[in-house]
C-alpha cells in the first residue's frame, strides 16, 4: 500500500486569502503535486506562479509526480483573464507562463506527469515538460491557433524536444488526440487505467528517483542543452512579436469570439 503524508505547499503557492491552487502530498518518498485551481485547472497568473514556486520548493525531492485534481489535467490558459485583463495582464502573464514551463522542464530531479484527463494547449506543454508522461483518458493537443493566439518560443521548443517533427502537425492543425495516438507519436510514454494512474506514476517516479541524483541532473541538463540554447537565442526575437499579437485588439476579439462560441456549444438545448 502507498503511504501518504501531507506536505504544506510553499506560501507562494497560495492566493492571498484564498485556498491553495496546488496541493503536495508525499507518497513513498515521491512528491505528488496536484493542480487544484477550479474545475479544469486553467492556467492563470496565480497558478503559474504557484507551479514555479512549488517546483523550486521541491528541488531536493527524490522525484515528483505532476497531476490534476478531479478529472482534468489542465485545459490550458485562462482565456477570460486574457480578455478581461488586457495588455497589462498579458505582459505579466506570458513571461510567467514560460517560467512555469521551464520550472518543470529544468527541474533537476525526475518529474513524471500523470495526465488524468484533458491536457490542452498550455496543459499539453506542461505535461510535455515532464521527463515521463502517463495518461489515462481525455484528449491532449496544442489548440492555440484554433483560439487565435500564437506561441511564445518556450512552449514550442519544449514540445519540439518531446515529440520532434510531430509538433508541427499538433501546432498547425490544433487537432487533439487520445492517449493511444499520443503514445504512438511519443507524447505519452504509457497509457494506464484511471485507478492505476497515480500509483503507477509514483512507482515510475520512485524508480527514477533511485538513480544517483547528480548523474541524473547532469544527464537531463545535457539532453536539454540544445533546447535551452534555442530558447535563449530565439526568445528576444520571437517573444516580443508573440506578446504584441496577444495584446492586440484583433487577437482579443478572436479570443472573445471563441469564448462566446464555446459558451453556446456548452449551453443545453431545450427539449
Amino acid at each position: 500500500m502507498i503511504g501518504t503524508a501531507d506536505v504544506s505547499p510553499p506560501k507562494a503557492a497560495c492566493r492571498a486569502g484564498a485556498m491553495s491552487v496546488i496541493s503536495v502530498v508525499q507518497r513513498d518518498g515521491v512528491a505528488v503535486v496536484r493542480l487544484d485551481d477550479g474545475k479544469v485547472n486553467v492556467l492563470d497568473l496565480e497558478l503559474l506562479t504557484a507551479i514555479s514556486a512549488t517546483m523550486s520548493h521541491l528541488v531536493d525531492a527524490p522525484a515528483v509526480v505532476l497531476t490534476g485534481a478531479r478529472t482534468v489535467f489542465s485545459a490550458g490558459v485562462d482565456l477570460r483573464r486574457i480578455v478581461e485583463g488586457g495588455p497589462a495582464y498579458v505582459r505579466e502573464f506570458l513571461p510567467e507562463l514560460s517560467r512555469a514551463f521551464l520550472a518543470v522542464f529544468d527541474h533537476p530531479r525526475p518529474v513524471v506527469a500523470a495526465v488524468n484527463g484533458h491536457a490542452l494547449a498550455g496543459g499539453c506543454v506542461l505535461a510535455a515538460a515532464c521527463d515521463m508522461r502517463l495518461m489515462s483518458g481525455g484528449t491532449i493537443g496544442l489548440t492555440e491557433l484554433l483560439v487565435g493566439v500564437p506561441f511564445p518560443v518556450t512552449p514550442l521548443e519544449i514540445m519540439r524536444f518531446a515529440v520532434g517533427p510531430a509538433v508541427a502537425r499538433l501546432a498547425l492543425t490544433g487537432r487533439t488526440i487520445g492517449p493511444h495516438e499520443a503514445s504512438r507519436i511519443g507524447l505519452v510514454d504509457m497509457v494506464v487505467e484511471q485507478e492505476e494512474l497515480v500509483p503507477e506514476a509514483v512507482r515510475r517516479a520512485a524508480s527514477l528517483g533511485r538513480m544517483p541524483a547528480a548523474a541524473y541532473a547532469l544527464t537531463k541538463e545535457q539532453l536539454h542543452r540544445f533546447t535551452r540554447q534555442r530558447i535563449e537565442q530565439l526568445r528576444p526575437i520571437d517573444d516580443p512579436r508573440a506578446t504584441g499579437l496577444w495584446e492586440s485588439d484583433e487577437v482579443r476579439a478572436a479570443v472573445a469570439h471563441y469564448l462566446r462560441r464555446l459558451g453556446r456549444e456548452q449551453t443545453p438545448r431545450p427539449d
